[in-house]
Parts: C-alpha cells; structure tokens; sequence
C-alpha cells in the first residue's frame, strides 16, 4: 500500500522528479532516480518537512472523518489501535476506512465468518 501511494504521488506530479528521496531502505520504482535514507526524517530536511505534512494532512482527514463516524474518537487517536479504538471497533464493527491489514478488523471479519457459517449450519 505504501508502494502504491508513493507511486501514485509521483505520478500527480507536474514534472518527472530529478530524484525522489524515500524515508526507508526500499522504494518502488519511479522511472528516475531514488535515494533511500533509512531514518530519513531525522537525517533529511526535505524528508522531515514531509512527513510533517503527511502527519498533519492525516491528523485533519481523521478530525474530519471523525464527525461522519464519531464512534471510533479518530480525533483523538488518527486511527491508531488504541484500546479504545478496539473497543469501538468490537461495539460498532468496521466501517469502510478501515483496513482490512489492521489486526482487529481483520480478527471481526473471521469472527463474522465464523457467526454465518455456524447460523447457515444450523438452518440445515
């Protein structure tokens, strides 16, 4: 997924990059020249200066996606698995911004499949 967003995000570009820099030690390619730097936000500026803008474009999608699903307090933890965020997920179910990678949703899906597989069973 990470792979494909930076695809994507160099692909909206204007003009084809001299060079991308990637926060890591492995990058898709971009049809130009890539640096990984492992740690890259504490050892680049221009990595730091973006992740600043990645955290805080996030932390506003999630205030905002907070009042369409206030269940799951996305206000206050951008959609990290705390334990409210679990609980919320056990009390509502998933909604359709949640990803299927993360561990508690993709635990409530088995469990589902589980639960219809036993109510079909049963109806038999």
């Amino acid at each position: 997924a990470a792979f494909l967003a930076m695809r994507r995000a160099v692909a909206r570009l204007p003009c084809v990059p001299d060079m991308v820099l990637v926060d890591g030690n492995a990058a898709p390619d971009f049809g130009c020249p890539v640096e990984c730097v492992v740690g890259g936000d504490g050892e680049c500026l221009s990595i730091a200066a973006a992740s600043i803008v990645a955290k805080v474009t996030r932390d506003r999608l999630m205030e905002r996606l907070s009042r369409r699903w206030p269940a799951y307090g996305w206000e206050r933890n951008a959609g990290y698995a705390t334990a409210a965020h679990r609980d919320a997920l056990h009390r509502a179910g998933a909604t359709p911004h949640h990803r299927d990678a993360f561990g508690t949703v993709r635990q409530l899906a088995l469990d589902l499949a589980v639960r219809q597989d036993s109510h079909l069973g049963a109806m038999s």
